[in-house]
């Protein structure tokens, strides 16, 4: 149920204030440490950030999916890590639980989830397992009444801090994704080791790493869903999570276009600030009207999905737009600001190498074109 427009528009200041006056100050330095500060952590648990898509019986804000959108164009204005300190606990981390966990299941885990103190993370992707999804080789095998899993998950976001991992295993004989069942898997059971952090292109203070299963023992209680459900299980939850990614993209070219104006409008050559000269013109129109179709696709599905309706195309439509729209805008960006682009002290580079991880994670653009040819030849046009 949505909030009352007068909280929801509260909430939406205090992100927009918080964004401004508390995380963009500290950009330089997660950048510096690969690490965001434990006390910006803390006030995120405060504002109830990492609840926002759990419903308010388990102690979550309970926002649709059109609020959640508007918060993460909101979180987009500052360096993505940021958001995705909490953006498991909202998104693919946490929503396998909350569209198929069972009452005990969820009873046990979404008020922890929801008040940030346990982090949650979504293992799916292999060494031999990334856009195509459905033929993972960790395998569940069912042994009395635990699941014994053994294999490797490859780039799972926040891995290095997570309480509780959602785990697709194979657990059938079926090949593709009918075998795949999934798995609630705390992180101090035995057998279960975390890698070292990757070294990454962007998105410093986001950490990913391997997670490593050596015959963990898994009380069957915490298979979500049926066996053989998994992949089903693990669709719907990229569905919810590619408006949510499409969202972030859209607050991120929002800020850069902002940045642009600003500095465009100051930097004089040839006598005048290069704001009137026709050619920065129209690199500023063409960002500010690829943000505002975003912007529009974005709200408009979460719209729909709200309504109850089938959003896999328009959800697959809206993040391919928005993570391809908001690279251009950064490649635009920097040269708009020509060498002081290229130079860190402005912080057009490190976003310009944020964005970059918006066109692979969660289902590359070519995964993301394949399902909306798929879907739209389905519904005959």
């Amino acid at each position: 149920m949505a909030l009352d427009p007068e909280t929801f528009d509260a909430l939406i200041d205090t992100v927009r204030r918080f964004v401004a006056e508390r995380l963009r100050p500290l950009e330089a330095q997660v950048e510096a440490d690969d690490a965001i500060p434990a006390e910006i952590v803390a006030e995120m648990r405060d504002m109830g950030l990492f609840g926002l898509s759990i419903a308010e019986e388990y102690g979550g804000l309970g926002l649709t999916m059109y609020e959640e959108a508007r918060i993460g164009i909101e979180m987009g204005r500052t360096t993505p890590a940021f958001r995705s300190t909490f953006g498991t606990n909202v998104g693919i981390g946490s929503q396998g639980l909350v569209m198929a966990g069972t009452p005990e299941q969820k009873a046990q885990w979404l008020p922890r989830i929801a008040s940030g103190e346990v982090v949650t993370s979504f293992a799916l992707t292999e060494p031999d397992a990334g856009s195509d999804s459905g033929s993972v080789k960790t395998r569940a095998v069912k042994d009395g009444d635990v699941y014994r899993l053994t294999g490797t998950k490859r780039y799972i976001t926040n891995a290095d801090k997570a309480d509780l991992f959602t785990v697709m295993a194979r657990t059938g004989p079926e090949v593709g994704a009918r075998g795949v069942s999934a798995f609630l898997v705390p992180r101090d059971l035995p057998g279960l080791s975390i890698g070292e952090p990757e070294k990454k292109m962007g998105q410093k203070g986001a950490k990913v790493a391997d997670v490593n299963f050596d015959d963990v023992a898994v009380p069957a209680a915490n298979r979500l869903g049926a066996e053989g459900e998994g992949f089903k299980i693990a669709m719907r939850v990229l569905d919810r999570g590619r408006l949510h990614i499409a969202s972030v993209c859209v607050g991120v070219a929002e800020r850069l276009i902002a940045d642009c104006v600003g500095y465009a409008t100051t930097r004089s050559q040839f006598g005048k600030p290069i704001a009137e000269h026709q050619l920065i013109q129209g690199m500023i129109a063409d960002s500010k009207t690829e943000a505002l179709a975003a912007r529009a696709l974005v709200l408009e599905t979460a719209h729909a999905k709200d309504a109850g309706k089938d959003v896999v195309m328009e959800s697959a439509a809206a993040k391919y737009y928005a993570s391809e729209m908001v690279g251009r805008v950064a490649d635009r960006a920097v040269q708009i600001y020509g060498g002081a682009g290229y130079i860190a002290d402005y912080g057009i580079e490190r976003l310009y190498r944020d964005v970059r991880l918006f066109r692979i994670y969660e289902g590359t653009s070519q995964i993301q074109q394949i399902i909306i040819a798929r879907e739209t030849i389905k519904r005959g046009g």
